[in-house]
């Protein structure tokens, strides 16, 4: 974990080598001065000589100068440093998530994903920044001023040992006690963020629903859950200062009544006495800086080892060795395929032995009650997921010989919730193509008629649309999705119920229009409207993972049993269906 963390430093390695240098420094001037003190006190105030006053205490100025250029370096170098790691950190992340497929995404919740983007990340940068700059110059401290007490007087300096070790025992009860507690802490951070994002995206239906108090109480529920871990982990913790406290002003108190004995037959001077006092401070706070420090380890490990999960899962698709990079038409080809989720764990297949042909061009339909793996049938198609048996081919080739990225960009899909970016209409229909000129982004707007409610806003293909489309309606989210999908002038069109929220006149409207001006394009449609479908070439009846039924739409009417209920069900049962609508 620590390796895989620390290749992240990268650029910023001279930052992390220079801030310890500085902080040695820093240490090294801290020590001297202490000593030079009791020169002056022995050899200055004592013998009345001034030259010696002024001559020592010039260099404790230029020691006390030279020591706060290492300490404000070492602060600027390890910021660099660390901010830098987080940087890296969080571009790592967010690059790895970035190739990830569904499945991938599917083992870490969203919430969990920016929590470890932000929070872990964090706690890794506060840890890292810590541990350059007092990790080394807490422990070079120690053994300094452990150093030049043993120098000034041995017999003095053992009261030193006896407390280090004390203290050193006390602090790793502490830290390992507290490390159980911080490491349960990290989940309920991802379960605030999850009350926060889906309260703030949803907040529509939750005023709809007057669910402000319900959501208000969910929140607190989860602050309160971390409110009470960190309690108790910081209890443990807080315990350690007490003792350390304590343990110093008893090193104060034996020392100075063993000094002033010394003193008193000559066996210490006063200077070495007020000398030996402060490298007791020095040391004791240098193990209470080092007690902070396996503090803010332990919390950054249980985040750590977060963060190393995102950077070591590796997607479960990836481009073959010598991919093809070329699609030579919209043909595909289902050869007893079956798909189950978890099928490393032994997961149920949702899709089984399916077995299709469809020509270039063709306008299939497909249907089928919830949850009977529609969507993950098309998904199949662009490697969004991978067949778990069987092979899925595209113009002829196995999908899995593909460039992905070949692959995805000669297949256009919409999915079942639509997602518009925050910025300007014509900046979210070039998704579907960068360079698209505005007269392109028009005609697929027209296409998809979405074109005569954007003339109708004020500020046109410049109208800025909110994060998540939520300043349109859900029928015009559809048709500037669907015509961001036409903007890649795929060889495949999938429509995942993609016109469920427009009237049906407006869906007739938009598949006279695939007719006329994308007929080489096969397009996949799914829906739960008969209307939506029943002009289509072909239609897929899906029960259950399995085929029910394929043909046209009179065909399904006379031999399949599913499609006939639905149908009697959307018409009443009469059999009046108007045909107009899908002319």
């Amino acid at each position: 974990m620590v390796k895989k963390i620390l290749s992240e430093v990268k650029e910023y390695k001279w930052p992390s080598i220079i801030t310890p240098l500085f902080m040695i420094l820093e240490v090294a001037m801290e020590m001297i001065v202490p000593y030079l003190m009791a020169s002056i006190i022995d050899d200055g105030v004592n013998k009345k000589d001034m030259n010696h006053i002024l001559i020592v205490g010039l260099y404790m100025v230029i020691a006390a100068v030279i020591g706060f250029a290492g300490g404000l370096l070492g602060g600027k170098y390890g910021a660099i440093a660390s901010t830098g790691l987080a940087k890296n950190l969080r571009k790592a992340m967010y690059d790895r998530i970035q190739t990830f497929s569904f499945s991938n995404i599917d083992r870490f919740s969203t919430s969990s994903l920016v929590t470890r983007l932000t929070t872990d990340v964090t706690n890794i940068q506060n840890a890292y920044h810590m541990v350059l700059r007092m990790a080394m110059r807490a422990p070079a401290s120690l053994i300094v001023a452990m150093c030049m007490a043993f120098y000034i007087n041995a017999r003095i300096a053992r009261i030193y040992l006896i407390a280090v070790f004390f203290l050193a025992i006390v602090a790793t009860i502490i830290v390992s006690g507290a490390t159980k507690t911080f490491r349960e802490a990290f989940p309920k951070y991802d379960a605030l963020n999850e009350s926060v994002q889906e309260n703030v995206t949803a907040i529509r239906v939750v005023k709809a629903y007057v669910r402000e108090n319900e959501q208000i109480d969910r929140f607190k529920k989860a602050s309160d859950a971390i409110y009470k871990i960190f309690c108790k982990a910081e209890g443990r913790v807080v315990i350690s200062f007490p003792i350390m406290s304590a343990t110093v002003y008893t090193c104060i108190l034996t020392i100075s009544w063993i000094g002033a004995r010394m003193i008193v037959v000559d066996e210490l001077t006063t200077g070495e006495l007020m000398s030996l006092l402060t490298y007791c401070m020095n040391i004791l706070m240098s193990l209470m800086m080092l007690s902070m420090v396996f503090v803010m380890i332990t919390m950054s490990a249980a985040s750590g080892e977060r963060i190393v999960e995102v950077l070591n899962e590796e997607s479960d698709i990836t481009n073959p060795a010598d991919p093809v990079m070329t699609v030579s038409d919209g043909s595909v080809r289902f050869e007893n395929v079956s798909f189950a989720y978890d099928h490393d764990k032994g997961g149920k297949n949702v899709l089984e032995n399916i077995n299709l042909d469809i020509r270039s061009g063709e306008t299939i339909g497909i249907m089928g009650a919830t949850g009977s793996s529609k969507s993950t049938l098309v998904s199949l198609i662009s490697r969004l997921y991978d067949a778990t048996e069987g092979a899925v081919y595209v113009g002829g080739v196995n999908v899995r010989d593909y460039d992905l990225e070949t692959l995805r960009n000669s297949v256009s899909v919409v999915l079942q919730k639509n997602q518009l970016f925050s910025g300007t209409i014509i900046e979210n229909l070039r998704w579907g193509k960068a360079d698209a000129t505005e007269e392109e982004c028009r005609k697929a707007c027209e296409m998809a008629c979405a074109d005569e409610f954007i003339s109708r806003m004020t500020d046109g293909y410049n109208t800025y649309i909110e994060q998540g489309g939520t300043n349109v309606s859900g029928g015009q989210k559809q048709r500037l999705c669907i015509a961001r999908a036409l903007l890649k002038s795929p060889k495949i069109l999938i429509l995942d119920d993609s016109t469920s929220a427009v009237d049906t006149a407006t869906d007739a409207k938009i598949r006279a229009a695939f007719r006329s001006e994308i007929p080489g394009v096969t397009k996949f449609i799914i829906a739960q409207r008969i209307s939506s479908i029943s002009d289509a070439d072909r239609i897929i009846v899906l029960d259950n993972g399995h085929i029910s039924g394929i043909g046209t739409h009179e065909e399904l009417l006379e031999n399949n049993e599913i499609y006939r209920e639905v149908y009697d069900s959307q018409t009443g049962g009469s059999g009046d269906f108007d045909e107009t609508e899908v002319d």
